[in-house]
């Protein structure tokens, strides 16, 4: 399975200002990822991908989603960066989300390097 950070670059953590957290975890710094940016795909990789609608309930969470159309809920961050809204607090009910599919084809698509 393609991680969703696959090209996100991480860094040290090891600030002062951090002290006491290092101190309660028991280590001397911590690794963060940095910031992903939402690539926005191109026509013709649009194109490429079947799309499902689906339109947001009460109780829905992107990761059911995942589990429900991909079998898979850690695809959840798939179906976010396709719709442009990031987490679930930016769906309210009646909202239609894209499900974009094959799911390997989209993991590519945000996976690849430009």
């Amino acid at each position: 399975m393609t991680s969703r950070y696959a090209n996100t670059e991480f860094f040290r953590n090891d600030g002062q200002l951090y002290e006491n957290v290092f101190e309660d975890r028991g280590v001397p710094f911590i690794n963060q990822y940095g910031t992903t940016t939402f690539k926005k795909l191109t026509r013709g990789e649009k194109a490429s991908l079947a799309i499902e609608t689906h339109y947001w309930q009460t109780g829905d969470r992107l990761e059911k989603l995942a589990s429900l159309y991909y079998n898979e809920p850690t695809y959840w961050w798939v179906i976010a960066r396709y719709n442009q809204r990031p987490t679930d607090a930016h769906y309210k009910p009646g909202d239609l989300v894209y499900i974009p599919s094959p799911i390997a084809l989209a993991v590519a698509f945000y996976t690849a390097e430009r």
